[in-house]
């Protein structure tokens, strides 16, 4: 409705919202929240813990903080004051990045014979517990001075919220921490928050952030240095919540030990907070399973579980009297199967063919649903009946266009991984599987 209104409701809107930042005034209604919980998929309905809420703010407060939003990412983006480690809500940056650099990190641990840990850390209700004031000290610690910080302290305080469950609305209450759920500027604020974490990290130490999602890794062939190394971190990382506000969970916060020596090793002995981190085989990262030996067997059996449900449907899609056409069919494919398969084939990609087999099957068996192909139809006919490439290609062609992007970010941490200098015949001689530059670098630069 905002953007049909015609050119002198738009310039009333435009006199209102510069009213509201000229006398730092926001009606109530702005600051309202109307909250629907949803259940999360998988858990315990009767238990309040498992809903995500949902907030539904005012549109004409959306618009308003995306104007603002645009100008106050502007200055932090053209003064670099945002760590280059947080790829989160950034332009040019996506999770691939941090993706190929643990997946780049770990494969050269494997080449020298080192271990490599990895800790993901969780934070506990990260934007319900953001202190208010401490993202006012940090903008001021950015050099903000004049409307802006006014705006948001008048922005975060007396903010309220209502709980629908149908047509029914609970009691009006008052929200006295974090952020506001929903909110456009939200975001960009909790970023500024979490911006000091990556101080706690040392020189040996290889950290990973997006939004509230953040890793530290070491590597090393003797594991008390490790221990050592990510045990300090720790103590600075358990200082730095302290101090702002934020908590770790000391369950959801866990280990994982990349490592291919044959024999007894031990795992690394970590505290955070006087807990014990656990040591686990396996762990989803950024919608990535990493296992120990970084082979992708468990990603690929998830992968593979999560697309035969959807086989089904289009199996019921695909009905000969009632259902879609060849091209719908194609279509819903692409948009509930291969988008699936696509998320970070640029890492798991790489893995042994042996592994990606089942994949393969998953593709060919979409193909032949959308086609109405008859089992014993080559998968060659297929591929050029459905204009669809084989998942090497596909790999090859979004690992292309990711670097070509790469390449006009400098600043994106993963840049100096990708365009690395490293001997391909390094690997070759260990007998490893070449991280993600190794492998693509030559095509990009066949490609031009």
């Amino acid at each position: 409705m905002l953007s049909h209104l015609p050119p002198l409701a738009r310039s009333h809107l435009l006199t209102l919202l510069n009213d509201a930042w000229t006398t730092n005034t926001l009606p109530p209604d702005w600051r309202h929240a109307l909250v629907i919980p949803i259940a999360k998929p998988g858990k315990d309905s009767t238990q309040a813990n498992n809903y995500r809420p949902i907030s539904l703010t005012s549109c004409l407060c959306k618009t308003f903080e995306r104007m603002i939003n645009n100008r106050l990412v502007w200055i932090l983006e053209s003064q670099n004051l945002l760590s280059p480690l947080q790829c989160g809500f950034r332009k040019q940056r996506s999770t691939i990045d941090h993706l190929i650099r643990l997946d780049s990190y770990v494969k050269k641990a494997f080449s020298r014979s080192e271990h490599a840990v990895t800790i993901f850390f969780d934070l506990e209700k990260a934007y319900d517990t953001t202190w208010k004031y401490g993202i006012l000290k940090d903008l001021h610690k950015l050099g903000f001075r004049g409307r802006l910080p006014l705006f948001i302290l008048n922005f975060l305080q007396d903010r309220t919220f209502q709980v629908r469950i149908g047509s029914t609305l609970s009691d009006t209450f008052q929200q006295e921490m974090g952020v506001p759920q929903g909110s456009v500027l939200s975001v960009t604020l909790f970023s500024i928050k979490i911006n000091s974490i990556v101080e706690t990290l040392s020189s040996n130490i290889t950290g990973s952030l997006f939004v509230d999602d953040f890793s530290a890794s070491c590597r090393s062939r003797n594991m008390p240095s490790i221990e050592k190394e990510l045990q300090s971190c720790l103590d600075r990382l358990s200082t730095w919540a302290k101090t702002n506000g934020f908590k770790f969970s000391s369950s959801k916060t866990v280990c994982l030990h990349f490592c291919r020596k044959r024999g007894l090793h031990p795992d690394p002995t970590l505290f955070l907070d006087g807990c014990q981190i656990p040591v686990m085989p396996q762990y989803k990262f950024l919608g990535v399973i990493f296992d120990s030996k970084l082979n992708y067997i468990a990603h690929t059996k998830y992968l593979y579980k999560k697309c035969i449900p959807l086989l089904n449907l289009l199996r019921v899609l695909a009905n000969t009297s009632w259902g879609s056409d060849r091209d719908t069919l194609l279509h819903v494919y692409r948009a509930i199967i291969r988008s699936k398969l696509d998320y970070g084939i640029q890492v798991y990609g790489n893995a042994r063919k042996t592994y990606l087999r089942r994949l393969r099957t998953v593709q060919h068996s979409a193909l032949r649903i959308c086609l109405g192909a008859f089992p014993t139809s080559p998968v060659e006919s297929l591929y050029t009946a459905a204009n669809d490439p084989p998942l090497i290609h596909r790999q090859l062609h979004l690992s292309l266009k990711y670097m070509l992007r790469l390449r006009a970010c400098p600043s994106n941490p993963a840049h100096p991984v990708v365009f690395s200098t490293e001997d391909e015949n390094y690997y070759i001689q260990h007998n490893s599987i070449p991280p993600f530059h190794i492998s693509y670098y030559p095509h990009y630069e066949a490609a031009g």
